[in-house]
């Protein structure tokens, strides 16, 4: 039998360990992205206090892929709003334009799946939450 020498170490993270972004009533924990994933994906959880917008309605050419891991998401797909409570799965193509935001009485959470490297756009992510915190959901 032959055994290979892994390239990457494996990640285990108990809830709420990763690197955490506060960003107000907006916060991101990333989990894996860049060299931890061979450059391939970046995966993050990120949380909505309630009644929270979120980053404003935008596209680009990945996919992004949400899981609503607490609470009742609001995720704008195309020009359609979803309601996606406690478990549900929601994959928007590259392209189309989306958001996400908690309408909602209670914090809200989801992991984010995306193509590619996120993580080193998260400091002027950050940055520019604070200089424009999100407002009041619709």
């Amino acid at each position: 039998m032959t055994t290979h020498k892994p390239a990457r170490k494996p990640i285990v993270l108990t809830p709420g360990e990763g690197r955490q972004y506060p960003m107000g009533r907006i916060s991101a924990v990333f989990k894996a992205d860049g060299d931890e994933t061979a450059q391939a994906y970046s995966i993050s959880e990120w949380w909505l206090e309630p009644n929270t917008q979120g980053p404003g309605e935008h596209s680009h050419p990945e996919d992004d892929v949400f899981f609503v891991i607490e609470g009742t998401m609001s995720i704008l797909v195309g020009k359609k709003w979803i309601d996606a409570p406690t478990g549900s799965f929601v994959l928007v193509p590259g392209g189309v334009p989306h958001d996400f935001e908690n309408r909602s009485p209670q914090r809200a959470g989801m992991i984010n799946f995306t193509p590619g490297v996120f993580e080193p756009e998260m400091e002027g992510i950050a940055q520019w939450f604070k200089q424009h915190p999100p407002g009041d959901a619709r």
